[in-house]
């Protein structure tokens, strides 16, 4: 009919994963989560620019470097995360809860990079231009080359980031970034997709480094579309306990370098600050000989660590004993209780079993097993472990423990910060001593089953319940 006005058609759109669907629907069929499809209307995707301009493909030995290599971010903690630095062209996502310090850690990292390499854009989303310039009073970050705007607009962003050659842009947060052409809502899938897109060709056709804050759901879990974590090129988590003043820098995806590396910081009045010794920090507050409590010498990346790991084994008071693990997962410490009672002769199965890693850190690589089960059978055994002993190792089903790899590595750390035994798996050996000589005045105990190490770390004997195998 002629001069009907046409109805603009919609969509459903998971707001958890991007699932799009023609109707709505209870429970998205992409990632299973409920009530997350909302309607947002359908616009046309506006064109964008090529990453290469339109280039032939060449071989790889006639593609030049990238000029300058990276960008020193003056703070070594982070430049180690980073995997050496900012690298031209990046875009690099920064999660983490709120308050947690993700707006102090990147005006920090924007006024070290102005004050080294140039001009800095800071663009808030979600603070106004007095209120950044109050923080950066508070953390000593005013200078004349670090910019700052509030703006949520893309466009505007746009032509700010083409206004002059910036070494490093910030966008606090992507979520709060929209494109006025699109209908949808700022935050929306459908926004936070497009912005981001826009944004990482804006990065790579200029060559500046753009770092992104996302804001994290209440799972913990980093907001936004799935692609969004496709485009970035790094995504990395800042966490911490709000009671706690240490924070922890961790990458989740680097293209740069490492995920395995951590950074460690410190909220003070006057912002962060880097922690150089992080093994002290974690076991500031060790108590005395008290059952239950083992130091593990773990690796994170590069840096040896050294952390208190925590395990109460109480009777249980209902028929289904409970398993509560705090920075371990807690299928890993059901697998070591069972080892424990079927290779160690402990019965600790039928038992509450509570763990925790003390500092909010939290280990994931598998040399941690044997201080965990060290630990599960001091407190079951009401023995504690000896206070001069650090342990590493791997435990497998058989009850057997596993090397690690750079054992001489934790070894001086642990004599570095004054433990002098040092309790390792017996296949970790003959790694010991290759490039430098073990250090002088530390024990080494070399284990080959749990019983032995339970033996070897706890006071009074190896007992008659962790007898060995």
């Amino acid at each position: 009919m002629a001069g009907a006005k046409t109805r603009s058609r919609s969509r459903f759109v998971c707001q958890a994963c991007g699932t799009e669907a023609p109707r709505w629907l209870g429970r998205c069929p992409g990632c299973g989560a409920y009530n997350t499809m909302a309607e947002e209307p359908e616009a046309r995707r506006a064109a964008l620019p090529a990453l290469a301009g339109g280039q032939p493909p060449v071989p790889v030995t006639e593609v030049r470097a990238a000029p300058g290599g990276r960008l020193p971010s003056g703070w070594p903690e982070l430049d180690r995360v980073l995997g050496g630095g900012l690298v031209p062209g990046s875009l690099l996502l920064v999660g983490g809860d709120p308050g947690i310090g993700k707006s102090t850690l990147l005006l920090q990292l924007a006024d070290g990079v102005a004050r080294r390499h140039g001009p800095v854009l800071y663009v808030s989303g979600e603070e106004s231009a007095e209120q950044l310039r109050l923080r950066a009073e508070r953390l000593g970050a005013v200078g004349s080359d670090l910019f700052v705007v509030a703006e949520t607009d893309l466009t505007r962003i746009e032509r700010y980031v083409e206004s002059r050659p910036w070494r490093l842009v910030v966008v606090d947060s992507i979520q709060t970034v929209y494109r006025p052409e699109l209908a949808s809502a700022p935050g929306s899938v459908t926004q936070v997709r497009e912005s981001a897109g826009h944004l990482l060709r804006l990065a790579k056709g200029r060559g500046v480094p753009t770092v992104l804050v996302g804001h994290v759901t209440k799972s913990e879990a980093l907001a936004g579309p799935a692609t969004l974590f496709h485009l970035v090129d790094a995504v990395f988590t800042f966490e911490g306990e709000a009671h706690q003043p240490h924070r922890l820098l961790r990458a989740t995806k680097n293209r740069f370098g490492s995920t395995n590396e951590l950074g460690v910081f410190e909220m003070g009045p006057r912002g962060l600050v880097e922690v150089e010794n992080p093994s002290e920090l974690f076991l500031a507050e060790r108590p005395g000989e008290v059952a239950g409590s083992v130091v593990v010498a773990s690796l994170e990346g590069s840096r040896p660590l050294l952390v208190e790991v925590q395990a109460l084994v109480a009777r249980t008071a209902c028929g289904v004993p409970r398993r509560v693990a705090t920075g371990v997962d807690l299928q890993r410490l059901a697998l070591i209780l069972a080892v424990l009672e079927q290779r160690a002769g402990l019965e600790a199965g039928q038992r509450d079993a509570y763990v925790k890693v003390a500092g909010g850190l939290r280990l994931e690589e598998p040399a941690a097993d044997l201080g965990l089960a060290i630990a599960l059978a001091s407190s079951h055994l009401d023995r504690p472990a000896r206070r001069d002993v650090a342990i590493a190792g791997e435990v497998g089903l058989a009850g057997e423990v596993r090397a690690v790899h750079r054992p001489l590595e934790r070894l001086r750390e642990a004599h570095r910060l004054g433990f002098s035994r040092f309790v390792l798996p017996a296949a970790s050996l003959p790694a010991l001593g290759r490039e430098e000589p073990v250090p002088a005045g530390v024990e080494l105990v070399a284990v080959r089953t749990v019983g032995e190490a339970i033996g070897a770390a706890l006071t009074g004997g190896p007992g008659k319940e962790a007898g060995g195998d």
